[in-house]
């Protein structure tokens, strides 16, 4: 079952895939950045998300977000990893974000010894990020899309009202209010990997009430920014922006920003509903 950590970090990867890019490999692409269909095999299940670098010599980076353990996550990155060098012809990088610690975390090394019975040992390497043990300046200084995963970064519980305060300033300043509600309802779904219903909206309750952003007021005021909820609203419109785009072409601005704007789930999920029946956003969006 899908979860609703699952679709935020996708959707924050998709706000700016360049950024993400940036941080991953510390150096500026080289080429064209954009998110390619990550869905690898008619057999199995979709990778996260794969960005393509073209350039000099492009490249595929394939992005993993864990919370759990998960015994068959490594078998999995290298099946993944290997079908989209099939796919797409290009090599493939793969990192592991972990969200939270968890049992067998340790175990997730960066390098797996492959040992089989008959032939040469061999091995599969990926990067591991650990977002606990990152500073939160990572995230605070960088592409917006990243500034969501701050908070995680938080070893002691103290410390979170001054990330959130520096996350508000970042906001305030440099995201448009369709971008910085993604990004407030991305840190709420974000925060209840650690903590308490009670614990994040009192520590995020102060800064949305000095939004003057109507979404931020809708979303308090109705109740939905709760867990499940909010998650599921970031959930459907990421599923709407994808099969979108494929089926009318590139998700425009002024799309992006109506579909921000709506916080009744029901209305989300109708649209959801009738997207294969219309063939344009703009019908899509008209559609009663």
């Amino acid at each position: 079952m899908s979860k609703p950590f699952d679709a935020t970090s996708k959707d924050l990867l998709e706000t700016d895939p360049a950024g993400w890019v940036r941080y991953l490999t510390r150096a500026d692409p080289q080429g064209a950045v954009r998110v390619v269909d990550a869905d690898v095999s008619t057999v199995t299940a979709d990778a996260d998300k794969v960005i393509r670098v073209d350039g000099p010599t492009p490249g595929l980076l394939h992005l993993e977000f864990q919370a759990n353990a998960d015994a068959w996550l490594v078998p999995r990155l290298l099946g993944y990893n290997t079908l989209l060098y099939n796919r797409h012809q290009v090599f493939v990088s793969t990192y592991v974000v972990l969200l939270r610690s968890f049992s067998g975390a340790s175990a997730l090394t960066g390098r797996w010894p492959i040992s089989p019975p008959f032939g040469p040992r061999w091995e599969f390497k990926y990067t591991v990020i650990r977002i606990w043990e990152c500073s939160p300046t990572d995230f605070l200084t960088g592409s917006l899309a990243l500034i969501p995963l701050a908070p995680l970064t938080a070893r002691d519980p103290a410390a979170l009202p001054e990330i959130v305060n520096r996350m508000g300033d970042r906001i305030r300043v440099d995201a448009d209010r369709p971008l910085a509600a993604k990004l407030w309802a991305s840190t709420y779904v974000l925060l209840g990997l650690r903590y308490d219903t009670d614990i994040i909206d009192r520590l995020l309750e102060g800064v949305l009430q000095m939004e003057e952003s109507t979404t931020y007021q809708a979303l308090l005021a109705r109740g939905e920014a709760r867990g499940m909820t909010l998650g599921r609203l970031v959930e459907v419109r990421a599923i709407l922006a994808r099969q979108g785009s494929k089926r009318f072409g590139p998700l425009p601005p002024t799309v992006a920003a109506a579909l921000e704007g709506i916080t009744d789930l029901g209305h989300l999920e109708g649209l959801a509903d009738r997207i294969l029946d219309v063939h344009s956003w703009d019908e899509l969006l008209s559609t009663p």
